[in-house]
């Protein structure tokens, strides 16, 4: 095992903010607030306020010399003082497990709660963090009634399933996700990113769009591109999120009663309609990928069976390479010679589609809120992007050069990880540091708390990209930083997503200014992904007009999934 993480010397840069106090586990709660927090308020701000450093960081010698500027405290839920108990505790969570959170919850190294009698761990220290997701990642497999609530829509993907078949299912998945290699994929999301510049360009200059309209639009529009080698428009477009909507706002009530240890009580607690309208929802999405699906997959097995009768190889194919994700998943065989069949296919189709854009729309909102409350940070982005792309389009090999833009999507991610939990369920007797987790107990670790922890980060709730750049930074980031998991369940699409991003970014910033809206402060909820209560409304600014004309006609926005 591992070493835990050492408390972060002083950093560098910022000049003049030193890192929280240690803290651990059995830390008093009414304990002195960390320095780059409010005594008063707690750790973060309440929703509505945002915070920037108080004291500007001096560009000294040997310190950061972007650093003059306030660091911008992007707001989220105060956390309460103290931990509700009972039904009160499992009813916050089940409106948002961010609203959950106790002051404690980031600064405690382990915790435990039990809900009528059902044992809840919640892990933070990174030694005990890798212990359940590396190390010892057998006896902590995804929690198996987690996985049979999003069955209605995911089916029996990789991201629902455990043991023998999920190994089979990876086993497939990589090879026919490194089809999402950039030279195949790139072309594709830059047409997608070209497409959103056009409807951006079509609004008026200083519009005040819901960019979370936006980034979800087109995060899917890339993921149609690459899998099925199809634009995100039009009505499927529109049914497809609208009925992922409704499934994004029920989840959170069918899910969480098995985080707690409540599913047996499922039925009780959750009103059948609200079961039946998400199983609607998830069929119809599962409806509208069959219908594109169906016919590539008959078409393929038809002439699988034609190469098996002539040449004897059911694997043979006279075709080209495949030309998108949904070749290769045709393609794929197991250890048998076996390939999926389209109820397999279907499932591994929605499980993409939902981790592939929701995720990454998410992530890069965020991204946009931070750059818009942090000027000074959003013009290096520019600058960086001016200096390296110039006026032409850009290409693969310019990611790799855009430096400061993958720092600030970084520290997004650390900020704001989409995924804000990880559930998973105790196989065997255990113990974690002083506490024996009994088989069948369910244990939590959360990218959101450990990314914001008071001891494994310094000024850990301020938006600050430079910190990669200072030896406490780069000592956090290896040991404390999980926006993907970690572990043999690491992110199948976690360099697809990066690339997107950064892509994303630099194209948006080349074109706009964002601002934020006066009166207007995002509010974190978290669910299937931590998204805003209240959408994110930016005002945007023309820098330029668009590199090149868009190839594609701008399309109106699908409709915004409401906040998960």
């Amino acid at each position: 095992m591992t070493r835990p993480l050492p408390p972060p010397p002083p950093a560098a840069c910022p000049a003049g903010v030193r890192p929280a106090a240690d803290a651990d586990a059995d830390a008093p709660a009414n304990r002195a607030a960390p320095p780059d927090q409010d005594p008063a308020t707690g750790p973060g701000t309440a929703p509505g306020h945002a915070a920037a450093d108080a004291q500007p960081a001096p560009a000294a010698s040997g310190g950061c010399p972007h650093a003059a500027a306030p660091l911008f405290h992007p707001a989220y839920p105060q956390p309460r003082a103290n931990r509700a108990g009972g039904w009160r505790l499992f009813f916050q969570a089940r409106h948002s497990w961010l609203h959950a959170l106790f002051e404690r919850s980031y600064r405690m190294k382990m915790g435990e709660v039990r809900l009528f009698g059902h044992p809840v761990y919640m892990v933070n220290e990174p030694a005990w963090v890798r212990h359940a997701m590396v190390d010892a990642v057998a006896r902590y497999p995804k929690h198996r009634l987690l996985g049979r609530a999003l069955e209605p829509l995911l089916g029996r993907s990789i991201f629902t399933t455990n043991g023998a078949l999920w190994q089979r299912q990876r086993r497939m998945m990589d090879p026919a996700f490194a089809q999402a290699r950039m030279a195949v994929a790139f072309p594709r999301m830059l047409q997608a990113g070209q497409a959103m510049l056009a409807r951006l360009q079509a609004l008026p200059d200083g519009a005040e769009p819901d960019m979370e309209i936006e980034m979800t639009h087109v995060t899917a529009d890339i993921i149609f591109r690459t899998i099925l080698s199809a634009p995100m428009e039009g009505e499927d477009a529109r049914r497809i999120f609208a009925a992922f909507a409704e499934f994004q706002a029920l989840a959170p009530r069918l899910t969480l009663p098995v985080v707690y240890g409540l599913g047996w009580l499922a039925p009780l607690i959750v009103p059948f309609w609200q079961v039946r309208r998400s199983r609607r929802a998830a069929a119809e999405i599962r409806g509208l990928l069959g219908a594109i699906i169906r016919p590539r997959y008959d078409a393929r097995r038809a002439a699988d069976a034609a190469a098996a009768a002539s040449a004897g190889d059911t694997a043979a194919r006279a075709d080209a390479a495949p030309r998108d994700i949904l070749d290769s998943l045709l393609d794929a065989r197991d250890d048998a010679g076996l390939p999926m069949d389209f109820e397999e296919l279907l499932d591994e189709v929605a499980m993409l589609f939902l981790a592939g854009h929701e995720t990454s729309a998410s992530a890069l909102t965020w991204a946009l809120h931070l750059l818009a409350n942090a000027p000074e940070v959003q013009r290096r982005l520019a600058d960086e992007v001016d200096r390296v792309l110039g006026d032409r389009e850009p290409g693969p090999d310019d990611l790799r050069e855009l430096v400061f833009t993958r720092q600030v999507f970084r520290e997004t991610l650390r900020l704001f990880p989409p995924v804000g939990f990880f559930a998973r369920e105790a196989a065997e007797d255990d113990r974690m540091r002083d506490k024996a987790v009994p088989r069948g107990a369910t244990v939590t670790i959360s990218p959101w708390l450990i990314h914001r922890h008071r001891e494994w980060w310094s000024h850990p709730d301020a938006f600050d990209p430079d910190r990669f750049d200072t030896e406490a930074g780069r000592a956090s980031l290896r040991h404390a930083y999980l926006p993907f998991g970690l572990g043999p369940r690491v992110c199948i699409g976690a360099n697809f997503a990066l690339q997107e991003a950064t892509l994303l970014l630099a194209m948006l910033a080349r074109q706009h200014r964002v601002e934020p809206v006066p009166g207007h402060v995002p509010e974190p909820v978290g669910r299937l992904t931590v998204r805003s209560a209240n959408g994110v409304r930016l005002r945007l600014w023309r820098r330029r007009p668009p590199a090149a004309a868009a190839s594609e006609p701008a399309q109106s926005p699908a409709p915004n999934p409401p906040s998960p």
